[in-house]
């Protein structure tokens, strides 16, 4: 599948084929499928984007809960999305979204390497999130460094889960006008 179903016909469609429109919203993540499959099951939307800000209310209330459980769950969901700069990205849609992340010298490619260890040893159990939308890579580093140097874990969470969410909203609208 790559295109999305009508947004109608979700409730009717078995676990597989939403197990597929979540990956391509977000990422494969066996922790978000659990979490969001009974929300798909259980609940019509009007449109992709109203479906994905009900996972977005799902994430944010694992954000604010104290529960250890509730946080590895976050982090696993978060941990889902590829290193930014990375060679190996599994998913088509993150492959296009850091297309331009791979221009660039041998140093800068170092360089946001060395700062996605800064963050997660910064943040233990987080990656970096952020929805490139055709930001050059120093504009992404200096973004990664200003979060790193503001050190809110929960502010952090919050910014990850948003920046998942606004990467489904944009791959909602492309993979639509695939159709």
């Amino acid at each position: 599948m790559t295109s999305l179903p009508p947004i109608s016909t979700l409730s009717h469609l078995p676990d597989p084929e939403l197990i597929t429109v979540l990956d391509l919203l977000f990422e494969p993540s066996p922790p978000l499928h659990a979490l969001s499959l009974p929300v798909l099951r259980s609940a019509t939307f009007p449109t992709y984007e109203t479906l994905i800000t009900a996972v977005n209310a799902q994430l944010t209330a694992l954000a604010a809960s104290d529960e250890p459980k509730d946080v590895e769950k976050l982090s696993e969901i978060l941990c889902s999305h590829p290193r930014l700069g990375e060679k190996k990205v599994e998913s088509e849609q993150s492959k296009a979204e850091q297309a331009q992340l791979q221009k660039g010298g041998e140093e800068e490619k170092e360089q946001l390497a060395s700062l996605n260890r800064e963050y997660e040893e910064a943040f233990p159990g987080l990656r970096y999130v952020v929805f490139v939308n055709g930001r050059s890579r120093p504009v992404i580093m200096e973004n990664m460094k200003s979060r790193i140097d503001r050190g809110d874990i929960k502010a952090e969470r919050q910014e990850a889960l948003q920046a998942m969410c606004d990467i489904a909203v944009d791959r909602a609208t492309k993979l639509q006008n695939q159709e």
